[in-house]
Protein backbone atom coordinates (compact mmCIF):
# COMPACT_ATOMS: atom_id res chain seq x y z
CA UNK A 1 0.00 0.00 0.00
CA UNK A 2 1.58 3.35 -0.87
CA UNK A 3 0.65 6.77 0.16
CA UNK A 4 -0.09 9.69 -2.04
CA UNK A 5 1.89 12.57 -0.68
CA UNK A 6 0.90 16.16 -2.07
CA UNK A 7 4.54 18.12 -2.77
CA UNK A 8 3.92 22.08 -1.88
CA UNK A 9 7.01 22.84 -3.36
CA UNK A 10 6.73 21.06 -6.98
CA UNK A 11 2.45 20.88 -6.73
CA UNK A 12 2.72 16.98 -7.61
CA UNK A 13 1.93 13.70 -6.04
CA UNK A 14 4.88 11.60 -4.73
CA UNK A 15 4.57 8.08 -4.41
CA UNK A 16 6.02 7.11 -0.71
CA UNK A 17 5.39 3.78 0.47
CA UNK A 18 4.80 4.38 4.26
CA UNK A 19 8.22 3.39 6.09
CA UNK A 20 10.30 5.32 3.55
CA UNK A 21 7.39 8.57 4.71
CA UNK A 22 8.32 7.23 8.43
CA UNK A 23 12.15 7.14 7.91
CA UNK A 24 11.83 10.58 6.04
CA UNK A 25 10.14 12.22 8.70
CA UNK A 26 13.13 10.84 11.59
CA UNK A 27 15.14 12.56 9.06
CA UNK A 28 13.56 15.43 9.44
CA UNK A 29 12.87 15.47 13.47
CA UNK A 30 17.40 14.75 13.33
CA UNK A 31 17.64 17.60 10.99
CA UNK A 32 15.33 20.36 13.42
CA UNK A 33 16.80 18.65 16.71
CA UNK A 34 20.64 19.31 15.04
CA UNK A 35 19.49 22.75 14.59
CA UNK A 36 17.88 23.39 17.93
CA UNK A 37 21.18 22.23 20.13
CA UNK A 38 23.43 24.76 17.94
CA UNK A 39 21.08 27.41 19.23
CA UNK A 40 23.16 29.60 21.92
CA UNK A 41 20.55 28.87 24.42
CA UNK A 42 20.95 25.30 24.39
CA UNK A 43 24.90 25.02 25.24
CA UNK A 44 27.27 26.64 27.79
CA UNK A 45 30.73 27.27 24.99
CA UNK A 46 28.67 26.13 21.83
CA UNK A 47 29.37 22.53 20.13
CA UNK A 48 30.25 21.70 16.54
CA UNK A 49 27.89 20.82 14.36
CA UNK A 50 28.74 17.45 13.85
CA UNK A 51 28.12 16.95 17.81
CA UNK A 52 25.06 18.21 17.72
CA UNK A 53 24.40 16.00 14.64
CA UNK A 54 25.56 12.79 16.31
CA UNK A 55 23.59 13.77 19.52
CA UNK A 56 20.47 14.51 17.36
CA UNK A 57 20.68 11.10 15.51
CA UNK A 58 21.66 9.36 19.43
CA UNK A 59 18.41 11.03 20.95
CA UNK A 60 15.66 10.47 18.16
CA UNK A 61 16.77 6.70 17.78
CA UNK A 62 17.03 6.73 21.80
CA UNK A 63 20.64 4.99 21.55
CA UNK A 64 22.03 6.91 24.36
CA UNK A 65 25.73 7.40 22.38
CA UNK A 66 27.07 10.29 22.77
CA UNK A 67 30.55 12.39 21.94
CA UNK A 68 29.68 15.34 24.45
CA UNK A 69 28.93 14.85 27.66
CA UNK A 70 24.97 15.75 27.80
CA UNK A 71 24.93 17.38 31.42
CA UNK A 72 28.37 19.36 31.23
CA UNK A 73 28.10 20.73 27.78
CA UNK A 74 24.10 21.35 27.27
CA UNK A 75 21.96 23.79 29.41
CA UNK A 76 18.97 22.95 31.16
CA UNK A 77 17.18 24.36 27.62
CA UNK A 78 19.53 21.99 25.80
CA UNK A 79 18.43 19.40 27.72
CA UNK A 80 15.06 19.52 27.20
CA UNK A 81 15.53 19.48 23.85
CA UNK A 82 17.29 16.11 23.83
CA UNK A 83 14.66 14.81 26.07
CA UNK A 84 11.76 15.73 23.43
CA UNK A 85 13.68 14.05 20.35
CA UNK A 86 14.06 11.14 23.06
CA UNK A 87 10.62 11.32 23.67
CA UNK A 88 9.44 12.03 20.05
CA UNK A 89 11.96 9.71 18.72
CA UNK A 90 10.79 6.68 21.20
CA UNK A 91 7.09 6.38 20.76
CA UNK A 92 7.43 7.10 17.44
CA UNK A 93 6.37 10.53 15.51
CA UNK A 94 2.90 9.01 14.38
CA UNK A 95 2.18 8.30 17.56
CA UNK A 96 2.15 11.56 18.44
CA UNK A 97 0.48 13.22 15.47
CA UNK A 98 -2.46 10.40 16.00
CA UNK A 99 -2.42 11.22 19.93
CA UNK A 100 -2.99 14.88 19.11
CA UNK A 101 -5.41 14.50 16.44
CA UNK A 102 -7.74 12.43 18.91
CA UNK A 103 -7.26 14.97 21.95
CA UNK A 104 -8.63 17.48 19.39
CA UNK A 105 -11.45 15.48 18.17
CA UNK A 106 -10.42 15.79 14.67
CA UNK A 107 -11.02 12.46 12.76
CA UNK A 108 -8.17 9.82 11.84
CA UNK A 109 -8.25 8.90 8.17
CA UNK A 110 -6.69 5.44 6.92
CA UNK A 111 -3.30 7.43 6.13
CA UNK A 112 -2.47 7.97 9.65
CA UNK A 113 -4.06 4.63 10.19
CA UNK A 114 -1.09 3.37 7.52
CA UNK A 115 1.83 5.10 9.68
CA UNK A 116 0.81 4.07 12.93
CA UNK A 117 0.65 1.19 11.55
CA UNK A 118 4.34 0.54 10.56
CA UNK A 119 5.26 2.87 13.62
CA UNK A 120 4.31 -0.10 15.97
CA UNK A 121 4.57 -2.93 13.64
CA UNK A 122 1.31 -4.02 13.87
CA UNK A 123 0.10 -6.14 11.03
CA UNK A 124 -3.23 -4.54 11.41
CA UNK A 125 -5.15 -1.39 11.16
CA UNK A 126 -7.89 -2.38 13.80
CA UNK A 127 -7.92 -1.65 17.08
CA UNK A 128 -4.90 1.40 16.98
CA UNK A 129 -6.59 3.95 18.29
CA UNK A 130 -7.49 1.68 21.49
CA UNK A 131 -3.85 1.00 21.30
CA UNK A 132 -2.81 4.33 21.43
CA UNK A 133 -4.91 4.77 24.79
CA UNK A 134 -3.11 2.68 26.35
CA UNK A 135 0.48 4.13 25.21
CA UNK A 136 -1.03 7.24 26.86
CA UNK A 137 -1.55 5.92 30.30
CA UNK A 138 1.44 3.48 30.07
CA UNK A 139 3.60 6.44 29.37
CA UNK A 140 1.83 9.22 31.64
CA UNK A 141 1.94 6.92 34.74
CA UNK A 142 5.28 5.13 34.43
CA UNK A 143 7.70 8.53 33.71
CA UNK A 144 5.36 10.15 36.64
CA UNK A 145 6.05 7.20 38.88
CA UNK A 146 9.57 7.16 38.16
CA UNK A 147 9.89 10.61 38.23
CA UNK A 148 8.79 10.68 41.62
CA UNK A 149 10.91 7.39 42.89
CA UNK A 150 13.72 8.79 41.25
CA UNK A 151 13.10 12.13 42.88
CA UNK A 152 13.53 10.88 46.36
CA UNK A 153 17.13 10.39 45.55
CA UNK A 154 18.07 13.27 43.75
CA UNK A 155 16.26 15.93 45.12
CA UNK A 156 18.02 15.32 48.94
CA UNK A 157 21.56 15.12 46.78
CA UNK A 158 20.96 18.46 44.61
CA UNK A 159 18.09 20.31 45.94
CA UNK A 160 14.27 20.62 44.86
CA UNK A 161 14.94 22.12 41.24
CA UNK A 162 17.60 20.84 40.18
CA UNK A 163 16.62 17.03 41.59
CA UNK A 164 13.59 16.94 39.98
CA UNK A 165 14.71 18.02 36.45
CA UNK A 166 17.48 14.81 37.04
CA UNK A 167 14.62 12.65 38.25
CA UNK A 168 12.61 13.82 35.16
CA UNK A 169 15.38 13.28 32.71
CA UNK A 170 16.38 9.93 34.30
CA UNK A 171 12.63 8.69 34.02
CA UNK A 172 11.85 9.39 30.36
CA UNK A 173 15.51 8.56 29.33
CA UNK A 174 15.11 5.37 31.12
CA UNK A 175 11.24 4.31 29.64
CA UNK A 176 12.14 5.37 26.46
CA UNK A 177 15.55 3.02 26.46
CA UNK A 178 17.21 6.13 25.73
CA UNK A 179 20.21 5.89 28.24
CA UNK A 180 20.90 9.26 27.81
CA UNK A 181 22.65 10.25 31.65
CA UNK A 182 23.15 14.20 33.27
CA UNK A 183 26.38 12.23 34.71
CA UNK A 184 29.40 11.78 33.29
CA UNK A 185 29.64 7.89 35.14
CA UNK A 186 25.92 7.28 33.80
CA UNK A 187 24.76 5.45 37.14
CA UNK A 188 27.93 4.64 38.60
CA UNK A 189 27.64 6.87 41.74
CA UNK A 190 24.17 5.62 42.65
CA UNK A 191 25.75 1.74 42.13
CA UNK A 192 24.97 0.41 45.69
CA UNK A 193 21.76 2.71 45.86
CA UNK A 194 18.62 0.14 45.66
CA UNK A 195 15.78 2.56 44.83
CA UNK A 196 18.12 3.67 41.68
CA UNK A 197 18.51 -0.03 41.17
CA UNK A 198 14.97 -0.78 41.06
CA UNK A 199 13.16 2.27 39.42
CA UNK A 200 15.40 2.34 36.41
CA UNK A 201 15.44 -1.18 35.18
CA UNK A 202 11.80 -1.20 35.90
CA UNK A 203 11.01 1.88 33.82
CA UNK A 204 13.62 0.14 30.94
CA UNK A 205 11.75 -3.28 31.50
CA UNK A 206 8.07 -1.70 31.61
CA UNK A 207 9.15 0.39 28.25
CA UNK A 208 11.00 -2.67 26.33
CA UNK A 209 8.11 -4.77 26.94
CA UNK A 210 6.21 -3.46 23.56
CA UNK A 211 3.23 -1.66 23.95
CA UNK A 212 1.47 -4.76 22.47
CA UNK A 213 1.67 -6.81 25.66
CA UNK A 214 1.43 -4.08 28.31
CA UNK A 215 -2.28 -3.87 26.29
CA UNK A 216 -2.83 -7.80 27.19
CA UNK A 217 -1.66 -7.28 30.58
CA UNK A 218 -3.73 -4.48 31.20
CA UNK A 219 -7.15 -5.74 29.58
CA UNK A 220 -6.77 -9.89 30.10
CA UNK A 221 -5.09 -10.19 33.11
CA UNK A 222 -5.34 -14.21 32.37
CA UNK A 223 -2.65 -16.01 31.21
CA UNK A 224 -4.74 -18.43 29.24
CA UNK A 225 -6.18 -15.25 27.35
CA UNK A 226 -2.78 -13.85 26.58
CA UNK A 227 -1.54 -13.66 23.04
CA UNK A 228 0.93 -16.12 21.83
CA UNK A 229 3.22 -13.33 21.55
CA UNK A 230 2.38 -11.89 25.01
CA UNK A 231 3.11 -14.98 26.29
CA UNK A 232 6.24 -15.67 24.43
CA UNK A 233 7.65 -12.26 25.79
CA UNK A 234 7.02 -12.91 28.92
CA UNK A 235 8.46 -16.01 29.35
CA UNK A 236 11.09 -15.04 27.16
CA UNK A 237 12.44 -11.82 29.17
CA UNK A 238 12.16 -13.46 32.63
CA UNK A 239 14.75 -16.20 31.42
CA UNK A 240 16.49 -13.55 29.97
CA UNK A 241 16.76 -11.83 32.76
CA UNK A 242 17.28 -13.93 34.82
CA UNK A 243 19.56 -15.84 33.25
CA UNK A 244 21.71 -12.98 32.12
CA UNK A 245 21.86 -11.33 35.91
CA UNK A 246 23.20 -14.92 37.39
CA UNK A 247 25.89 -15.35 34.49
CA UNK A 248 26.60 -11.93 35.24
CA UNK A 249 27.74 -11.66 38.72
CA UNK A 250 29.22 -15.29 37.84
CA UNK A 251 31.58 -14.12 35.12
CA UNK A 252 32.83 -10.67 37.33
CA UNK A 253 32.21 -11.55 40.65
CA UNK A 254 36.20 -11.41 41.62
CA UNK A 255 37.05 -8.82 39.09
CA UNK A 256 38.25 -5.70 41.64
CA UNK A 257 37.61 -3.45 38.59
CA UNK A 258 33.86 -4.28 38.19
CA UNK A 259 31.60 -6.20 41.13
CA UNK A 260 35.02 -7.70 42.86
CA UNK A 261 35.77 -3.91 44.19
CA UNK A 262 31.94 -3.64 45.82
CA UNK A 263 31.96 -4.32 49.60
CA UNK A 264 29.01 -6.50 50.07
CA UNK A 265 27.65 -9.68 48.32
CA UNK A 266 24.07 -7.05 48.03
CA UNK A 267 25.76 -5.06 46.01
CA UNK A 268 27.61 -7.27 43.70
CA UNK A 269 23.96 -8.61 42.75
CA UNK A 270 22.22 -4.93 42.46
CA UNK A 271 25.07 -4.28 39.77
CA UNK A 272 24.44 -7.72 38.37
CA UNK A 273 21.23 -7.02 37.79
CA UNK A 274 21.29 -3.69 36.81
CA UNK A 275 23.90 -4.71 34.18
CA UNK A 276 21.54 -7.65 32.64
CA UNK A 277 18.70 -5.63 32.34
CA UNK A 278 20.26 -2.44 30.66
CA UNK A 279 22.47 -4.98 28.74
CA UNK A 280 19.82 -5.75 25.96
CA UNK A 281 17.50 -1.92 25.50
CA UNK A 282 19.42 1.29 27.32
CA UNK A 283 22.71 2.93 27.40
CA UNK A 284 22.89 3.33 31.36
CA UNK A 285 25.72 1.74 33.44
CA UNK A 286 26.51 1.67 36.87
CA UNK A 287 30.07 -0.28 36.23
CA UNK A 288 33.02 0.56 33.82
CA UNK A 289 32.27 -1.32 31.38
CA UNK A 290 35.03 -1.36 29.69
CA UNK A 291 37.07 -3.26 32.51
CA UNK A 292 34.67 -6.40 31.94
CA UNK A 293 35.96 -9.85 30.97
CA UNK A 294 36.39 -10.75 27.35
CA UNK A 295 33.95 -13.70 28.13
CA UNK A 296 31.56 -10.94 29.79
CA UNK A 297 31.92 -8.53 26.76
CA UNK A 298 30.40 -11.29 24.51
CA UNK A 299 27.60 -12.14 26.21
CA UNK A 300 26.56 -8.25 26.28
CA UNK A 301 27.14 -8.26 22.93
CA UNK A 302 24.87 -11.21 22.59
CA UNK A 303 22.30 -9.44 24.50
CA UNK A 304 22.34 -6.27 22.57
CA UNK A 305 21.58 -8.35 19.51
CA UNK A 306 18.64 -10.05 21.39
CA UNK A 307 17.26 -6.66 22.35
CA UNK A 308 13.65 -6.21 23.68
CA UNK A 309 9.94 -6.72 22.67
CA UNK A 310 8.43 -5.12 19.67
CA UNK A 311 6.26 -2.08 19.72
CA UNK A 312 8.30 -1.17 22.13
CA UNK A 313 10.78 1.66 22.86
CA UNK A 314 13.84 -1.33 22.65
CA UNK A 315 16.03 -2.05 19.87
CA UNK A 316 17.65 -5.81 18.58
CA UNK A 317 16.03 -8.22 17.05
CA UNK A 318 13.85 -8.91 19.68
CA UNK A 319 12.86 -11.39 22.25
CA UNK A 320 10.04 -13.33 20.03
CA UNK A 321 12.62 -12.92 17.07
CA UNK A 322 14.91 -14.76 19.34
CA UNK A 323 12.57 -17.53 20.58
CA UNK A 324 11.08 -18.59 16.98
CA UNK A 325 14.68 -18.93 15.49
CA UNK A 326 15.48 -21.05 18.49
CA UNK A 327 11.74 -22.96 17.92
CA UNK A 328 12.85 -23.40 14.42
CA UNK A 329 15.82 -25.28 15.18
CA UNK A 330 14.42 -27.29 17.51
CA UNK A 331 11.98 -28.67 15.25
CA UNK A 332 14.42 -29.09 12.55
CA UNK A 333 16.08 -31.81 15.03
CA UNK A 334 12.67 -33.42 15.66
CA UNK A 335 12.10 -33.44 12.02
CA UNK A 336 8.78 -31.34 12.77
CA UNK A 337 7.05 -29.37 9.77
CA UNK A 338 5.59 -26.77 12.32
CA UNK A 339 6.81 -24.98 15.68
CA UNK A 340 4.40 -24.89 18.32
CA UNK A 341 4.87 -22.77 21.50
CA UNK A 342 1.79 -22.99 24.11
CA UNK A 343 -0.80 -24.87 22.28
CA UNK A 344 -0.47 -22.21 19.01
CA UNK A 345 1.80 -22.74 16.22
CA UNK A 346 3.69 -20.90 13.82
CA UNK A 347 3.57 -21.00 10.15
CA UNK A 348 6.42 -21.19 7.83
CA UNK A 349 5.66 -17.22 6.84
CA UNK A 350 7.16 -16.41 10.14
CA UNK A 351 9.87 -18.26 10.07
CA UNK A 352 11.02 -16.76 6.82
CA UNK A 353 10.17 -13.42 8.53
CA UNK A 354 12.89 -14.15 11.36
CA UNK A 355 15.15 -15.04 9.11
CA UNK A 356 15.17 -12.19 6.97
CA UNK A 357 15.62 -10.21 9.88
CA UNK A 358 18.30 -12.09 11.79
CA UNK A 359 20.69 -12.02 8.59
CA UNK A 360 20.06 -8.84 7.45
CA UNK A 361 21.03 -7.53 11.61
CA UNK A 362 23.96 -9.79 10.99
CA UNK A 363 25.27 -8.51 7.79
CA UNK A 364 24.21 -4.88 8.99
CA UNK A 365 26.57 -5.61 11.99
CA UNK A 366 29.49 -7.46 10.10
CA UNK A 367 29.64 -4.39 7.18
CA UNK A 368 29.59 -1.62 9.69
CA UNK A 369 32.36 -3.93 11.86
CA UNK A 370 34.48 -3.53 8.61
CA UNK A 371 33.87 -0.07 7.94
CA UNK A 372 35.01 1.07 11.69
CA UNK A 373 38.50 -1.32 11.06
CA UNK A 374 39.00 0.75 8.40
CA UNK A 375 38.76 3.98 10.36
CA UNK A 376 39.83 3.26 13.66
CA UNK A 377 42.79 0.91 14.16
CA UNK A 378 41.44 0.06 17.86
CA UNK A 379 40.41 -3.71 19.93
CA UNK A 380 38.64 -5.56 17.81
CA UNK A 381 36.11 -6.13 20.26
CA UNK A 382 35.81 -2.70 21.47
CA UNK A 383 34.67 -1.77 17.81
CA UNK A 384 32.14 -4.98 17.53
CA UNK A 385 30.82 -4.13 20.73
CA UNK A 386 30.31 -0.23 19.70
CA UNK A 387 28.66 -1.36 16.49
CA UNK A 388 26.07 -3.75 17.88
CA UNK A 389 25.33 -1.30 20.64
CA UNK A 390 24.70 1.33 18.06
CA UNK A 391 22.55 -1.01 15.59
CA UNK A 392 20.65 -2.55 18.36
CA UNK A 393 19.85 1.32 19.50
CA UNK A 394 21.16 0.39 23.18
CA UNK A 395 23.41 3.27 23.96
CA UNK A 396 26.45 1.57 25.66
CA UNK A 397 29.88 2.05 24.96
CA UNK A 398 33.48 0.61 26.38
CA UNK A 399 34.84 4.27 25.78
CA UNK A 400 35.79 4.50 21.98
CA UNK A 401 33.04 6.62 20.98
CA UNK A 402 34.59 9.73 21.63
CA UNK A 403 38.15 8.65 20.08
CA UNK A 404 36.48 7.64 16.50
CA UNK A 405 37.15 10.15 13.66
CA UNK A 406 34.39 11.90 11.64
CA UNK A 407 33.96 9.22 9.06
CA UNK A 408 33.71 6.89 12.10
CA UNK A 409 30.89 8.78 13.88
CA UNK A 410 29.40 8.89 10.44
CA UNK A 411 29.24 4.97 10.54
CA UNK A 412 28.08 4.75 14.27
CA UNK A 413 25.34 7.67 12.94
CA UNK A 414 24.00 5.24 10.09
CA UNK A 415 23.88 1.92 12.41
CA UNK A 416 22.03 4.18 14.81
CA UNK A 417 19.16 4.93 11.81
CA UNK A 418 19.13 2.06 10.51
CA UNK A 419 19.05 -0.31 13.44
CA UNK A 420 15.62 2.76 14.78
CA UNK A 421 14.21 2.45 11.04
CA UNK A 422 15.60 -0.51 9.14
CA UNK A 423 12.87 -3.18 11.01
CA UNK A 424 10.09 -0.83 10.25
CA UNK A 425 11.08 -0.87 6.55
CA UNK A 426 12.10 -4.58 6.49
CA UNK A 427 8.72 -5.27 7.89
CA UNK A 428 6.50 -3.34 5.71
CA UNK A 429 8.65 -5.21 2.62
CA UNK A 430 8.04 -8.67 4.78
CA UNK A 431 4.15 -7.80 5.33
CA UNK A 432 3.51 -7.12 1.43
CA UNK A 433 2.85 -10.56 -0.15
CA UNK A 434 3.12 -11.21 -3.73
CA UNK A 435 1.67 -14.25 -5.21
CA UNK A 436 4.28 -15.70 -7.95
CA UNK A 437 3.33 -15.98 -11.10
CA UNK A 438 5.34 -18.94 -12.08
CA UNK A 439 6.06 -22.18 -10.21
CA UNK A 440 9.56 -23.95 -10.33
CA UNK A 441 10.06 -27.56 -9.72
CA UNK A 442 11.79 -28.43 -6.57
CA UNK A 443 15.33 -29.60 -6.23
CA UNK A 444 17.64 -31.11 -3.75
CA UNK A 445 20.67 -28.38 -2.16
CA UNK A 446 22.88 -30.23 0.01
CA UNK A 447 23.45 -28.28 3.08
CA UNK A 448 25.63 -28.57 6.04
Amino acid sequence: MFIWLRSLAFRRTINLPPPALLALSYAILIVIGMLALELPVSTHHGIAWGDALFTAVSAVTVTGLGVVDTGSAFTTTGQAFILLLIQLGGLGIMVFAVLILSAMGLPIGMSHHVFLREDLNQTSVRELVRLLKVILWVVLVCELGGTALLACVTVPEFGWQTGLWQALFHSISAFNNAGFALFPDSMVRWANNPLVNFTIPMLVIIGGLGYSVIADIFQLRQWRRFSLHTKLMLVGTAVLLVGSTVLFAVLEWDNAKTLGSMASAFDKWQASWFQAVISRTAGFNSINLAEMHDNTTLMFISLMLIGGGSTSTAGGIKVTTFIILLLATLAFFRRQQRIHAFGRSVGLEQVLKVQALVVTTLLSVMFGVFLLTLTHDGEFLNLLFEAVSALATVGVSRGITGELDQLGRTIIMLLMFIGRVGPLTLGFFLAMQVPPRVRYPASQVYLG
